[in-house]
Formats: structure tokens, C-alpha cells, sequence
């Protein structure tokens, strides 16, 4: 089952491009895209949430052409959280995960019960409830990773695309930001898709792989079939060596001599 399919998108910018992308998102798993700096992964999260607009192809959603949605239809089956850093509003949490509630709202329509129940099912979920009255500012980084996430569950899609959550993050809080987002699957079966760069991240915790580089699809496949010293020195041009302790990788660089 598919929850996402390209076939042969193509959209320039610049000197950059995406080159005939084809490719298929399965439905009801966590699908990492990995690849190279520059190599087009969050320009093809952007075209598929019509942030961008392809030049060429076809774009499929819920085995539906994307141009056939409205941009309030689009907002109820997909939602994004970008990477973008950009100073906030002075928000509270429960403020700031309330915005996820917009596509269904009018301008200035007051939050209904049913809107507040979803709002506190995203905060429980993300175990940002704690600190609903916190303002977002003052939350420690991975808390307000949290938030975010809880802001994008509460738009109450079934597909959720993040742009490097685990971004700016220190280890401990991207392994807590990935558990969450794994527990998250398992209970609510949501398809997400993620841009990572920490391979070994991606692996362990996705289910589907999508390498990219220089604006194509590289390969993909089960994480575990494609991570292999072959994928690393084609996609990355790097020597390694990689090995499994208790079904997480490692990735061993071999230095150059």
C-alpha cells in the first residue's frame, strides 16, 4: 500500500534540480530519506506538500493526484514540520500546538471541544502536556522539538512529513525525539517520512529507505538491505565498514591513508 507516489517529477531552481523522481512512500510506516548536503531531500518534501511546484510529473497522494485537493482537502491529509529555526510569536505551548488545528477552522472561529481534545491527545502523545503553559521560548530545545511535532500531530493527518527532527539536538534528545516519534507510529499507525542525516538513526528506526544524491533517487529499499560499505562509498564517497550490534548499526570509517 501507498500512501505517497512521485513519478517522474522534475523541478529546477536555479542551478539545482530534481531529476525524474519516481518513487513510492508505503503506507503506515516511518520512511527516513538519506543522502548528501544538497542533495535534494527537503526540495522533495517541499514539492510533495505543494510548498513547491514541480516542473514536470506526477504527484500522488492517497492514490489521488495532489492537483486535485484544495488547499484545505491538502492540510487534512498532510501535514509538514519544516526545519526552520525562525524566532516564534510570544506563544504558549498549548498556543503553539493549537495553530495545528487551522485547516479547520474559519478566521477567528473559537476552538470547539472536539479541537481541544485533539490539541491535548498531541501534547499527551508528545509528553508536552506538562508544560502547556510553559511560553515556547523557554523550553530547552528538545522540548520545543516536541512542541513542534505536537503542533503538526494536532493538524490530525495520517501522514507526517518532518524536515530534520533531530536537528541542533544532542544525542540524548534525538534518541528521545525518534523513541517518541517510534512509539507514535506503532499506537496511531501513522506514515511518517523524515530527511535525517544520521544513517544509523535512520536504520534503526525506519522501516523504508530513500537515498538521494545530486537531485536523483539513488536507491531504496529495507533499511538493512541497503546500508552496505557499497551504498556508503556510492552515495556518500566514503570507505567504511558496517556491522550490527543488537540490530543497531555501525558504521566503522576506514581512514585514508
Amino acid at each position: 500500500m501507498t500512501a505517497i507516489q512521485t513519478e517522474h517529477l522534475h523541478y529546477q531552481s536555479g542551478a539545482f534540480q530534481l531529476r525524474d523522481i519516481t518513487v513510492s512512500f508505503p503506507r503506515e510506516q516511518m520512511t527516513a530519506i538519506v543522502g548528501p548536503n544538497g542533495s535534494g531531500k527537503s526540495t522533495l518534501l517541499k514539492v510533495i506538500t505543494r510548498l513547491l511546484h514541480a516542473d514536470q510529473g506526477e504527484l500522488y497522494v492517497d492514490n489521488r493526484k495532489a492537483a486535485e485537493f484544495t488547499t484545505i482537502q491538502y492540510a487534512r491529509t498532510l501535514s509538514m514540520l519544516t526545519q526552520s529555526r525562525h524566532s516564534l510569536p510570544d506563544l504558549t505551548v498549548r498556543e503553539l500546538v493549537s495553530y495545528g488545528r487551522s485547516p479547520y477552522k474559519r478566521i477567528f472561529d473559537r476552538m470547539t471541544s472536539n479541537d481541544e481534545h485533539i490539541v491535548d491527545w498531541a501534547m499527551d502523545v508528545t509528553g508536552t502536556r506538562r508544560y502547556e503553559q510553559r511560553m515556547f521560548h523557554t523550553l530547552s530545545g528538545g522540548e520545543q522539538q516536541k512542541a513542534r511535532i505536537a503542533m503538526a500531530l494536532a493538524q490530525k493527518t495520517n501522514i507526517v512529513l518532518l524536515d530534520e527532527p533531530t536537528t541542533f539536538l544532542d544525542i540524548a534528545h534525538q534518541l528521545d525525539v525518534m523513541e517518541m516519534l517510534r512509539k507514535i507510529h506503532q499506537e496511531h499507525k501513522l506514515t511518517i517520512v523524515m530527511v535525517l542525516h544520521d544513517l544509523q538513526q535512520a536504520v534503526h528506526y525506519c522501516h523504508y529507505l530513500i537515498a538521494m544524491k545530486n537531485g536523483r533517487i539513488q536507491t531504496t529499499g529495507k533499511p538493512k538491505d541497503v546500508l552496505s560499505p557499497e551504498f556508503l562509498k556510492d552515495v556518500y564517497q566514503i570507505e567504511a565498514k558496517v556491522k550490527f550490534e543488537d540490530e543497531y548499526p555501525i558504521i566503522i570509517p576506514i581512514r585514508k591513508q
